[in-house]
């Protein structure tokens, strides 16, 4: 058995929860309690007309389009 034959393959933070996913999870849950406990209607200017919905809602629309934005912005592009 040669010094490069190893079992543990001492890679850290390369399996299915690594440090940086894990604070993705946790800031999804809390935006995720942030938007749930924000449940009042809300009037929002939408550059001309105003719109009046709940703000659950909004703050939701939010967030997707983020996570659509940064999903857009940050893919690995597969060569």
């Amino acid at each position: 058995m040669s010094p490069k034959d190893v079992t543990s393959d001492g890679r850290s933070g390369t399996g299915l929860w690594t440090p940086g996913r894990i604070v993705v999870a946790v800031l999804v849950a809390l935006v995720i309690v942030f938007i749930c406990v924000n449940t009042q209607s809300v009037t929002i200017r939408v550059i001309i007309p105003q719109v009046t919905m709940p703000l659950w809602l909004a703050l939701l629309a939010m967030f997707l389009i983020g996570l659509v934005c940064g999903g857009y912005l940050f893919r690995r592009k597969g060569r």
